[in-house]
This record gives structure tokens, C-alpha cells and sequence, in this order.
């Protein structure tokens, strides 16, 4: 499978795994979880034909991790990043101290008053270091980066669970536990 495939079929499922399945008349079970075979089919049905050794290609080369198979290889599911409704079954873990969380420039007034919000998804993200916040930031114009003061919220009450792929995720950081790394 050449690059650009996998790309677009990497792109293709994170539309279908995270904010739409019913594109392709899929359902997410209550955890996020497909039967891969019925994915296939689905996608196949609806013009977007790939094969089970190119879905496997993808999951596996993802830089981001974005997917995970199911321990029987049977179901497939996004990581995190969902708009729609599901329980991930993340169990609470305890924070770094610090998490950072990428942005662009012109988000910076709004969230430095408001504070961080999942906005269309159902968690706010965090990075557990800088170069993946900064990556995250640029995808949205001149990154800017926060550091997030994940010790001092968990010790005042707030929840943290950490994805398969290494992203923190809570419901929500106020701005007085935010500060802007120089950049």
C-alpha cells in the first residue's frame, strides 16, 4: 500500500470511527467498537473499497495510533477523538504533572478566558510533551502551546484517563490552570 493510500484510507476511517459511521450505514457499539468484517463490507457497499491487509497496514503504520483492534482482531475502534457518543472504558489514571495541549494563535484570547473545552468532541486533549502539542497547534496555523497544570487539577477533583495512543484526555481545563509557553 503506497503512501497517499494509506492516508486517504487512514482519513477515510477517522471520519467513519470518530464523527460519522452512519456515512457507510455503521453503527459504534457503546464502546466505539465495529466488527471489522461489517466495515469492510459497509465501506465496500458504499465506494470505498479496501482490503483487510490494507485496514491492518493502517492501523499498524498510523504514526498517530489513531486505531486499535479489538484483542481477537475481530472489532476495530478509533482511540479517542469521537463527536459521537461512546464509552471508551478508560479507567481514571493519574496525571503528569504538566500536559501540554497544542493550538493556533488565533484560538489563544478565547481559550485563555474561557479555558479549554472538548468543543465537538467529548474530551479536551492533551500531549504528555511539547513536540506533539506543537504538531497538534500547526495543523490549525501558528501553533502556540499551554502547559496545563494536570497535578494541581487532579488534586482538585478533575478526572484523567490516557487513550491507547498516549493522548490524555478530560472533560474540560479551566484558564487559571493554563500557562503559555514561550515560543
Amino acid at each position: 500500500m503506497d503512501g497517499k493510500r494509506a492516508v486517504k484510507v487512514s482519513k477515510f476511517l477517522a471520519m467513519v470511527l470518530r464523527h460519522r459511521p452512519e456515512s457507510v450505514g455503521m453503527v459504534l457499539d457503546e464502546g466505539g467498537w465495529v466488527d471489522v468484517d461489517e466495515l469492510l463490507a459497509a465501506c465496500a457497499a458504499g465506494g470505498r473499497r479496501f482490503s483487510r491487509a490494507e485496514l491492518d497496514h493502517v492501523v499498524a503504520t498510523n504514526s498517530k495510533k489513531r486505531f486499535a483492534f479489538s484483542a481477537d482482531g475481530r472489532r476495530i475502534r478509533a482511540s479517542q477523538g469521537h463527536s459521537v457518543a461512546v464509552e471508551l472504558g478508560l479507567p481514571p489514571a493519574p496525571p503528569p504533572d504538566v500536559l501540554y495541549h497544542g493550538t493556533a494563535a488565533a484560538t489563544l484570547p478565547v481559550i485563555l478566558r474561557e479555558g479549554l473545552k472538548p468543543m465537538s468532541r467529548q474530551d479536551v486533549h492533551l500531549s504528555a510533551d511539547v513536540e506533539t502539542a506543537v504538531r497538534v497547534g500547526a495543523r490549525h496555523g501558528r501553533p502556540v502551546v499551554l502547559a496545563v497544570d494536570a497535578a494541581g487539577l487532579a488534586a482538585a477533583g478533575h478526572e484523567f484517563r490516557v487513550s491507547a495512543n498516549g493522548v490524555w484526555l478530560t472533560d474540560g481545563v479551566p484558564p487559571e490552570r493554563l500557562g503559555v509557553l514561550p515560543g
